[in-house]
């Protein structure tokens, strides 16, 4: 049911043009940027050269590329995922699906896969770009493969508190709107210890943006992996449980 209802999802999401849009949008502006980043490189060549451990292809070109995805992803999240419940709710169908012989559980972890099976297909195109390099040169494959493990799990968490946020609102705007704007804060969480020259372990470890760093660096740490998988259970688990109460009080 799991699979089912995660299909249906993506299906969805391709049939309506908002999934089309979002797809060719984000490979116009990413492509520029990583045209960009090229250039860039191509320019600093000859210095490079002189310079040892110099940076590579990979940190100039590779991790920015996976950086400014992120940033982008974190817009564009609250957009898929705004849908999942409240559209539900507004169309007057949560209640057939809440009657139906299936769990809360699958409901809200196929909804969940679902968006994100196509974030992970926007990682697909996404990698394709540095990809090309290999055509004229060499990656460091450990950091790159470390940059779209990165992506990926920030994409998971990214998607669970969306799917999160449309259980809780009653409207999809509403529910865009707070997603970003949790996201948001938690990706600028210790800016404020930066600024002050004094490090907040607390901030840190709650801050998208550290721990997202630390794996772009090529440095795949046991905290990040647990911070990223514990962060994307817990919104789950309280999507369930408030998908839970909805079906109680019915």
């Amino acid at each position: 049911m799991i699979l089912s209802i995660a299909y249906r999802e993506f299906r969805s999401l391709f049939l309506s043009p908002l999934a089309w849009s979002i797809l060719a949008t984000l490979q116009f502006i990413l492509g520029y940027l990583f045209l960009t980043q090229v250039e860039t490189f191509t320019a600093l060549k000859d210095q490079l050269e002189g310079i040892d451990n110099a940076p590579g292809l990979t940190t100039i070109i590779v991790t920015p590329l996976y950086g400014n995805a992120a940033i982008i992803l974190m817009l564009v999240t609250p957009l898929l995922t705004m849908r999942l419940i409240c559209e539900e709710r507004r169309n007057k169908t949560l209640p057939l699906l809440l009657a139906a012989p299936i769990s809360t559980r699958d409901i809200i972890i196929g909804k969940f896969l679902g968006v994100w099976g196509l974030q992970l297909t926007i990682t697909g195109l996404i990698t394709l770009m540095p990809l090309s390099l290999l055509a004229g040169g060499t990656l460091d494959y450990g950091q790159f493969f470390a940059n779209i493990l990165a992506l990926i799990l920030l994409l998971a968490a990214f998607t669970a508190t969306g799917l999160y946020m449309s259980c809780k609102a009653g409207h999809p705007t509403v529910a865009a709107m707070c997603t970003f704007g949790l996201l948001l804060l938690l990706w600028i969480l210790d800016w404020s210890a930066g600024l002050k020259d004094q490090e907040s372990p607390l901030l840190a470890y709650l801050s998208l943006l550290k721990h997202f760093q630390n794996m772009q660096s090529g440095l795949i740490a046991t905290a990040d992996l647990s911070y990223f998988v514990l962060f994307t259970a817990a919104f789950i688990l309280l999507s369930i449980r408030n998908l839970d109460n909805d079906r109680l009080q019915r």
